[in-house]
């Protein structure tokens, strides 16, 4: 694989990350949050759920007993109170537990810093393992599809 190559691997992730998953999940859900506090957590979920069928920030296929980065993050810097007031509700309406993007928001809001951040922040880690990824491919001559599974302990919720 050449530089180019290299960057074009970089390129074609930063752009699927234009989507409403992960690269839309933050700006949704920092949305959401200003929604919650003017017109309640519990009402705002309820109209995201109407709306859209889903709430952004929770729930990760990966991660059905929920996303260890997420608790990681909340056990470093504790939620604000409307961020725990919403994740309580949505669990109760759909037993979904927070995901990382939650964790990013939350921890973006605790730390003071701008809207946007958790969305960097996202970008940043996954840039670092895509880079990564692209120059072991690179090393190999080839394609490689890890495969794996966590063996260690799980995070305690």
């Amino acid at each position: 694989m050449n530089k180019s190559a290299g960057a074009a691997c970089l390129l074609a992730g930063l752009s699927a990350l234009s989507g409403p998953r992960h690269g839309g999940a933050t700006a949704a859900l920092t949305r959401m949050l200003d929604d919650a506090g003017r017109e309640g957590a519990e009402a705002t979920m309820r109209a995201w759920l109407d709306r859209i069928g889903a709430v952004p920030g929770f729930g990760h296929p990966l991660y059905p007993n929920g996303d260890i980065r997420a608790i990681a993050l909340g056990d470093a810097h504790k939620p604000d109170a409307l961020v725990q007031e919403l994740a309580e509700h949505v669990r109760k309406a759909t037993g979904q537990l927070p995901n990382i993007d939650l964790g990013l928001v939350a921890l973006a809001r605790s730390a003071g810093l701008p809207a946007d951040a958790p969305f960097t922040i996202f970008l940043l880690g996954r840039s670092v393992g895509w880079a990564a990824h692209a120059m072991e491919q690179a090393l190999e001559g080839g394609l490689i599809r890890p495969r794996a599974r966590y063996e260690g302990a799980l995070p305690q919720a």
